[in-house]
């Protein structure tokens, strides 16, 4: 049942349809078609471009991946790793070290995600560490 309806779309509606479109003999005669002419090929013309589209999409530049792109883009450029410490008083622990890459499985904790994503984009993002100031 349902091949048979497509045969019969195939085979005798769409070149009905086909035969009753205004196609022009030339390339001028597309400047000469009317806005009702325009409007029945544009189903048409849609369909092509999806096709062409489709048919090129390989062949594209592949976008970068967010994971892959710079997090650090100004701040202290020159160095291999930029790494903050800050001496607070009331830690729980000698040293805490926050993530600021956004990689971090135990985020806000580091977790040295920074380490693969500074190697595959050349970054220089390191985490915050806070350091308690021994007495």
């Amino acid at each position: 049942m349902v091949l048979e309806t497509i045969s019969k779309i195939i085979k005798v509606q769409l070149p009905a349809y086909l035969k009753k479109l205004p196609l022009p003999e030339t390339i001028g005669g597309f400047a000469r078609l009317t806005v009702s002419e325009w409007l029945r090929l544009l189903p048409l013309l849609g369909i092509l471009a999806l096709l062409g589209y489709l048919t090129i999409r390989p062949f594209l530049p592949k976008k970068k991946k967010q994971r892959d792109s710079l997090i650090n883009l100004k701040i202290q450029k020159e160095n291999p790793r930029v790494v903050n410490e800050i001496d607070i008083e009331d830690l729980n622990s000698a040293n805490v070290c926050y993530c600021r890459c956004w990689r971090s499985k135990t985020f806000p904790v580091c977790d040295r995600s920074h380490l693969k994503h500074n190697e595959l984009t050349g970054d220089n993002v390191g985490p915050l560490i806070l350091k308690k100031k021994i007495l």
